[in-house]
């Protein structure tokens, strides 16, 4: 009895150590550059190493479109087949991770946790608002007769609301619309409420979700939830994949370097204080050429701006007016302007810097309060240098032919028109419109060349 129970515990370990696999990635935040790159390199990680199963632990507000895309291309695209779990127990899918999570092979939520408000969050929610474009007699009727298909389709929904707004915001909500239904009749699921969640913003809870057949099952843990797949078969890119996944231990992949870089310099407000630091660093640099840290800081600075920039929703007017009131600023140093391009300057400044991140997304806008700062910094700093500036303007001259004038001089030898005299240690040719003695102090009235016109003291 003792061997045949050692030897069915022997066949089961043997079982579980052959058992390909789960890895599992975890999403915390808004979507974006980051978290695209960690993920689809956690997919190409997966199929290297011959995972049956990939689990995204998701709890996300939302995040940016582009970055949305290309996460569900390569779930699409993924030959490993992908569960998104909305996990810990209070978490969220909302907006964009809506889309991921109906784009999976697996949709699955944590007690306690909701999904939905899919709207682009740019479009408002309402009706028309003054100067808006009203909807074209053309986009009446394709709705209207949406909505009679609908209905002879016996869906329960009420008919689809008409997007607010000109018709750029109607377009993104048709585009987001067809998006998530043509993902919802992918993997058999909700279509009607998917589209809800775009034109309406609604939530559900995981056990409305899962009475709406919205997501497939409810998890307590990801270790509940590989137990309630195991034996599964899912269709993926490349064929029919049967899960064996009881027991299996998930291998978590955490974000490498390259992403953890990503998500550093990826945050809208990292990458404006990097370019901040760039320009003002060349600045430095080109006005003091030779000291090198500050051009070699800003050089590097500057070059990951540019580059966290080019992944994020920049408007090119807010950049450019950041140039503009940086530019302005420093003309102030060195243009007797009595603060105009100063001013101007600080108001292209604080415009720009609120206009340069152009979305409304949770986590990719500027904060008020870093633009405050940066803003104040950089006022103290300008009213610092021209003050100085204008300091240094109201002290006598100190070096060259202007100090000489009014400076003390004691004649060498006797002189009737011309001699010399020695002037700050230097012996120099003086004129005098008298005799002078030898020994006499005189004071310097002209520089004239390298001779120097005196008077008696």
């Amino acid at each position: 009895m003792m061997r045949r129970l050692f030897l069915l515990a022997l066949l089961l370990w043997a079982g579980l150590a052959l058992a390909r696999p789960v890895t599992v990635l975890t999403v915390q935040g808004a979507i974006g550059p980051a978290s695209a790159d960690y993920l689809i390199r956690g997919f190409k990680h997966a199929e290297q190493d011959g995972a049956q199963l990939v689990v995204i632990k998701l709890d996300t507000p939302g995040g940016l479109d582009t970055s949305m895309r290309a996460i569900i291309q390569a779930i699409l695209a993924s030959p490993v087949p992908v569960a998104t779990f909305v996990y810990p127990q209070g978490a969220r899918a909302a907006s964009a991770g809506t889309y991921i999570l109906y784009a999976s092979h697996i949709a699955a939520m944590a007690p306690a946790t909701n999904l939905g408000a899919a709207t682009p969050v740019a479009i408002g929610v309402g009706g028309p608002q003054p100067g808006e474009d009203k909807p074209s007699a053309a986009e009446k009727k394709d709705d209207k007769a949406k909505n009679q298909n609908d209905g002879k389709n016996g869906a329960d929904q009420p008919p689809a609301v008409l997007p607010p707004g000109d018709a750029l915001t109607r377009k993104q909500v048709h585009d987001a619309t067809a998006y998530i239904r043509s993902l919802a009749e992918l993997r058999g699921r909700n279509a009607e409420w998917a589209e809800r969640a775009v034109r309406e913003a609604v939530s559900l809870t995981a056990e409305q979700a899962l009475k709406e057949k919205v997501i497939d099952l409810i998890a307590e843990d990801v270790a509940d939830l590989l137990a309630k797949l195991d034996g599964r078969t899912l269709k993926t890119a490349r064929g029919e994949v049967k899960l064996a996944t009881r027991g299996v231990s998930p291998t978590a992949l955490e974000p490498d370097w390259r992403s953890r870089l990503l998500g550093v310099i990826g945050d809208p407000s990292i990458a404006y204080i990097l370019m901040l630091i760039g320009i003002y660093g060349l600045i430095y640099e080109f006005a003091n050429p030779g000291f090198g840290v500050p051009g070699v800081i800003g050089a590097i600075s500057l070059l990951l701006a540019l580059f966290a920039l080019n992944m994020l929703p920049v408007s090119y007017a807010g950049l450019a007016l950041i140039l503009l009131g940086i530019a302005f600023m420093v003309a102030e140093v060195f243009v007797p302007s009595f603060g105009i391009l100063g001013l101007g300057g600080l108001i292209a400044f604080v415009v720009g810097s609120v206009m340069l991140i152009d979305t409304d997304i949770p986590g990719y806008g500027l904060p008020w309060g870093l633009i405050a700062a940066v803003t104040a910094t950089t006022a103290g700093f300008l009213f610092l240098v021209v003050g100085m500036v204008l300091q240094s303007r109201r002290r006598p001259a100190a070096t060259g032919s202007e100090e000489m004038v009014g400076a003390e001089a004691r004649v060498i030898s006797d002189c009737e028109t011309e001699g010399w005299a020695h002037v700050h240690g230097e012996t120099w040719r003086i004129r005098c419109p008298r005799p002078l003695k030898a020994g006499q102090r005189v004071r310097i009235k002209r520089v004239d060349g390298l001779t120097l016109e005196v008077e008696p003291m």
